[in-house]
């Protein structure tokens, strides 16, 4: 009780004076980071090679600090070294020089081509840089300068760190460093000065030698020898003499059908400048002794010529103005056009004229009298453009997008088969161009599957390249909406006369190509569907085989016979078959009476009478028979299915996923997956009367119907067959189909594939198309064009680098244009990677021009300036063999002279007009003595 009765002792204020300051809390940050990169201690590393700084390889690690509310950032660069750093400290002494001092003596890595400014500067293999976090932020003042060397002198001391710290002072650009490096009893201070202009005095090699011992200020005398490298370095830019080789497109040349380097099909490639800016001659003198050399203000003993290193780089200009990348990038923007076609050319520029449609009540004896049918010939210049002529009684001759001389060369290119002959001769084109013949087994070729294009010879590749030289040189988005409008025209016109579309190959469209292609191929099938069905021919499609339906196919070995004759008839289409030229029937009245005759099943109507007629038999089998007949069992002429596009297949998965998971959605998506094989099983039962399931499927699907061989009654073996489990399961889709089947032949079913409105969905498809969505589908047959036109003109140059570059881009292509709809940016990445690839295979003529490649006599020779001139361009600097009396050096100081004699030319002609101005004449004679 006493001890809580006391008062309570007093408080005394304790002020702490060893708090740290912003300032010692950013030197403790830079000590950290030296600590955790392993920077403290003796630096090691072997003795640098000569090149090592341009062959070897360049790393840099960041870190963040800050002092106060400013943030700086920290960056370690390094040259990666193989000696381990145990090693090396064994190898070094305790007295012996910190490593960067070693490098700053060092005289084998001078001049590097590619490198920080600072190892250029001082030869140094690693150094710590902190500069501003931010790019706008600078350290200006004379103070706070003086307090970061301050700071990075007191962390180095505290560490023992031996790797040189700069600071990065004044604006970024300006490249201005201030550091410093400890070691055992030695600094070494960095420091910089940035001069407007270089004093005269400075401007030769005796005013840097006496800067150079100033700053050294060594109290020996004499001084001992400055050993020295020199470089001088001349820019050459004039390069007026050498006319650039690129020749200007002849757009004339187009519309008179002789048009050479940029024909229709052809993109075009080069540079429309000159894609060297500048050489850089530089001449050196490695290692040199004071003394040797006499350079001041009056007389000089560095003679470029007389120099034992000569190095050249070239200075690319910056986006030079090329054809092929200009024509890529305005195909490209048409995708992000928003007009339709209508609203380009005008909406009421396709309508009817008024008297056509005005009197609408005579339509219908318009429809029922008589009139004359037409056979026209299909010609180019017959087939009267009726868009050109509806934009041309609406908007004026001279308003339209395309005349016609160049819209009728466009076509004769695209449609050849158009020219203006016999039918009979069309005919016999048309099979040919049909695409009868086998593709091209090349790579380039195939191509196509990769990047979802279209085969290089086919018609929708030359219609991308139409539609781009005719964005680029013929209108634009208008002359693009014209020519695609009469495109759309000539497909309906083919559809309705029954011509096949040249450049497509037959068969079903190919899913390996974009969409545009395949809805094209798609109105080709259904052309020649029609076209067979009309004029009663053989068609020149193949019968379909039956074994694709079921998933095995099994069954498509077992249709060859050892007749010949019978092989021959095995191509037949059904229509061939037909006693006439009648279309499929659309509905099945006239198989009413077939109820009840023993068709509904199969083996009960086996056991009764046959008394139907066989209808549209194929050829015998040849190794099957009826099992309740025992006749011969016949393979029928089945309909061929339908052929889909990808947006129609993706339609119908669509419908069939959405029925669900349900028993009657099941069974309702199980009928109408078996349309084509009710079709099939009806012409089998017209084929082969009085056939059971069992027939059918040993035919069809010989896997489902099982054999085995049993012992009988009598003892003796004999093969018995049933139908498989999954044949025998109730309510199974075969059997429904097989009592739902009626004999009904081919020629009298209804059409699995309706072209007619095939046909019309596809012609709507096209008439719809906006330009944007055109240049869409057609962007990948460009990209594609625009890879094999580089592959082509490289094949000239051989180029390693560009090699490479279009390997990588048919690779990012690939993967970028398999998708339906790619991303804006990644295809400006590809038109990008293509437009670099022409500037390299540009820059290489360019350097070839100038260099005269071509012109060498001397093969020797010429291999050599060929070598020369691809190191050019994949090396940052590359040395010249023999110097200036090498054949290299001797092309480069011709090129310098006559630049020089041209300058010449040029001042005196300035000068002298000057003095013509002034009225001085008589000062001409003068001045052109002086020039001389």
């Amino acid at each position: 009780m006493a001890a809580d009765s006391e008062p309570e002792s007093e408080v005394f204020e304790i002020t702490d004076f060893t708090t740290a300051s912003e300032w010692e809390r950013f030197i403790s940050k830079i000590e950290e980071v030296l600590n955790d990169w392993k920077l403290i201690g003796i630096s090691s590393g072997k003795p640098l090679e000569k090149g090592i700084f341009t062959t070897g390889t360049w790393e840099e690690k960041s870190d963040e600090i800050s002092f106060a509310d400013f943030k700086f950032s920290v960056t370690h660069h390094y040259l990666v070294q193989e000696l381990s750093d145990k090693d090396g400290k064994e190898e070094m002494g305790e007295d012996a020089l910190p490593l960067p001092m070693q490098d700053l003596l060092c005289m084998n890595n001078d001049f590097p081509p590619r490198a920080h400014c600072l190892v250029r500067w001082y030869g140094l293999r690693e150094f710590v840089v902190i500069a501003p976090a931010a790019n706008n932020d600078a350290v200006i003042s004379e103070s706070k300068c003086n307090l970061l060397l301050s700071s990075i002198s007191i962390a180095l001391g505290n560490t023992g760190c031996q790797v040189p710290l700069f600071v990065q002072i004044h604006h970024k650009w300006r490249r201005m460093y201030v550091g410093e490096c400890q070691g055992p009893g030695v600094r070494t201070d960095f420091e910089m000065v940035h001069l407007r202009k270089v004093p005269s005095q400075y401007t030769h090699l005796a005013g840097l030698l006496d800067i150079f011992k100033t700053k050294i200020g060594c109290p020996l005398t004499p001084l001992p020898p400055v050993s020295m490298a020199i470089r001088l370095t001349f820019v050459l830019q004039d390069w007026q003499q050498y006319f650039w080789p690129q020749q200007p497109p002849d757009i004339d040349a187009l519309v008179g059908g002789e048009v050479g380097g940029l024909e229709f099909g052809k993109l075009p490639f080069g540079a429309c400048e000159d894609p060297i800016s500048e050489l850089h001659l530089a001449t050196t003198w490695p290692h040199l002794a004071e003394g040797i050399i006499v350079d001041n203000d009056v007389y000089s003993d560095l003679d470029p010529l007389q120099a034992p290193q000569w190095s050249v780089r070239v200075r690319k200009a910056d986006n030079p103005q090329c054809l092929l990348g200009d024509f890529l990038t305005e195909f490209f923007k048409l995708c992000r056009r928003k007009e339709s076609t209508d609203e380009i050319l005008g909406r009421s520029a396709f309508d009817e004229e008024g008297k056509e449609v005005a009197d609408i009540t005579h339509a219908l004896s318009k429809l029922t009298e008589p009139a004359p049918v037409p056979i026209p010939k299909l010609s180019v210049t017959n087939m009267v453009h009726s868009a050109k002529k509806k934009i041309r009684k609406h908007r004026g001759v001279d308003e339209s997008p395309l005349n016609n001389d160049v819209l009728n060369t466009i076509l004769l290119f695209l449609f050849p088969d158009a020219a203006d002959k016999l039918a009979e001769v069309f005919e016999n084109r048309a099979s040919t161009s049909a695409g009868n013949n086998p593709p091209p087994e090349t790579e380039d070729y195939n191509l196509f599957s990769q990047f979802k294009s279209a085969p290089s010879d086919s018609l929708t590749y030359k219609l991308a390249l139409c539609l781009c030289m005719i964005n680029f040189y013929h209108g634009g988005v208008k002359g693009v909406a014209h020519l695609w409008q009469e495109f759309v025209l000539e497909m309906r016109y083919r559809w309705e006369n029954n011509y096949l579309i040249p450049g497509l190959a037959n068969g079903s469209p190919d899913l390996r190509c974009c969409l545009l292609h395949q809805k094209l191929q798609m109105l080709n099938c259904c052309i020649e569907r029609k076209k067979a069905r009309d004029e009663g021919k053989k068609g020149s499609m193949s019968d379909r085989s039956p074994g694709g339906a079921s998933g095995d196919g099994a069954k498509g070995g077992d249709h060859s016979g050892d007749n010949p004759d019978k092989e021959k008839e095995f191509g037949k289409s059904w229509e061939s078959w037909s006693d006439s030229e009648e279309e499929f029937f659309e509905c099945l009245s006239d198989t009413e009476d077939l109820k009840g005759n023993g068709q509904e099943n199969g083996k009960k109507g086996a056991k009764e009478p046959v008394n139907l007629k066989p209808e549209g038999r194929l050829h015998p089998h040849g190794k099957l028979m009826l099992l309740h007949p025992g006749e011969p069992l016949y393979v029928p002429i089945t309909q061929e299915p339908a052929p889909m596009t990808e947006d129609l297949l993706e339609e119908q998965s669509e419908v069939l996923a959405k029925l669900g998971t349900s028993a009657e959605g099941a069974h309702l998506r199980a009928r109408m997956q078996s349309a084509c094989l009710l079709s099939d099983m009806e012409s089998f039962k017209a084929a082969n009367p009085g056939c059971c399931l069992e027939d059918f499927v040993r035919w069809y699907s010989p896997r489902d119907y099982i054999e085995e061989e049993v012992i009988d009654e009598k003892g003796n073996k004999v093969i018995r067959g049933e139908l498989s489990a999954r044949m025998k399961i109730p309510s199974n889709m075969w059997v429904e189909a097989w009592e739902t089947a009626k004999p009904v032949p081919a020629r009298r079913q209804k059409r699995l594939f309706d072209d007619t409105r095939e046909a019309e969905k596809v012609l709507h498809y096209l008439a719809v198309q906006k330009p944007a969505d055109l240049a869409r589908h057609l962007l990948p047959c460009i990209i594609h064009a625009a890879v094999l036109k580089v592959k082509e003109e490289e094949a000239v140059e051989d180029i390693s680098s560009v090699k490479k570059i279009i390997k990588q881009i048919i690779s990012h292509s690939s993967k970028v244009l398999r998708f339906p709809s790619p991303e804006d940016k990644k295809l400006e990445e590809i038109i990008a990677q293509i437009m670099s690839v022409e500037a390299i295979i540009a820059r290489a003529r360019s350097l070839k021009a100038k260099f005269g490649v071509e012109k060498c006599e001397n093969e020797e020779e010429k291999e050599d300036l060929q070598r020369f001139v691809h190191s050019l361009l994949e090396q940052p600097e590359v040395s010249v063999v023999g110097a200036g009396r090498g054949p290299a050096g001797s092309i480069i100081h011709k090129l310098f002279v006559n630049a020089q004699r041209a300058l010449e030319h040029v001042v005196q002609r300035k000068l002298q007009s000057f003095f013509h101005w002034c009225g001085c004449p008589d000062i001409l004679g003068i001045l052109t003595y002086s020039c001389t």
